[in-house]
Formats: structure tokens, C-alpha cells, sequence
């Protein structure tokens, strides 16, 4: 499998798992706990598949950088969550700071 799919999967898994774990309200709901718990393995799953051929500090810049995104792109959409500069500032950092990782990997070869 290809180390950028199985990351992709791994976010699908954590951002997935993330928003049950907020539906399993703080576990006292079993159905959401489950599927916190099932999100979580399939992200782990993929992202121990992915640290096969992608380097370490890529996917798991890559990893946490886009599920930290997407997650709170989730709590503003689907919660209500305020989006105000503060965040939007914060995720700019976040892709700027998993862009510069990767480049900063590339140059180095």
C-alpha cells in the first residue's frame, strides 16, 4: 500500500474517532465509545502501515497537523464551535509548519 494512502486512512480514522469521542460524552454513551475506540485503532492501524516507507516526523506532522485542521473545521461546521482570527491563524501555522517539515526534508535528501 502506498505510505501517503495509508496516511490519508490514518486521518480519516483520528478525525473520525475524535468526532465520536466528543458524541460519546465523556464515554457515557457505548455506541460512540465503541466507535471512538474503532476510530482510533483503524488510524493507528494505517499510520504504523504509512511509517513503512514514510519518514516519522513527516507523517506524523502530516497526521497531526491535518486531523488538528480538520477536527476543528468539524467543531465550527458541526458544533457551532467560534471561528474567529485566533483559530484561523492557528491552522495557518499548523499547514505552514507541516509544509516547511516537509521541505525542509526534501532539501536535505
Amino acid at each position: 500500500m502506498n505510505g501517503y494512502l495509508a496516511l490519508a486512512l490514518a486521518i480519516v480514522g483520528e478525525v473520525f474517532g475524535t468526532s465520536m469521542l466528543k458524541l460519546s460524552d465523556g464515554f457515557s454513551h457505548a455506541v460512540f465509545s465503541l466507535l471512538f475506540l474503532l476510530g482510533f485503532g483503524f488510524a493507528f492501524y494505517f499510520l504504523s502501515l504509512c511509517m513503512k516507507t514514510v519518514p516519522l516526523g513527516t507523517a506524523y506532522a502530516i497526521w497531526s497537523g491535518v486531523g488538528t485542521v480538520l477536527t476543528t473545521v468539524i467543531g465550527v461546521l458541526a458544533w457551532g464551535e467560534p471561528l474567529n482570527f485566533v483559530l484561523v491563524l492557528g491552522i495557518v501555522l499548523i499547514v505552514g509548519g507541516v509544509a516547511l517539515l516537509n521541505s525542509g526534508r526534501t532539501a536535505e535528501g
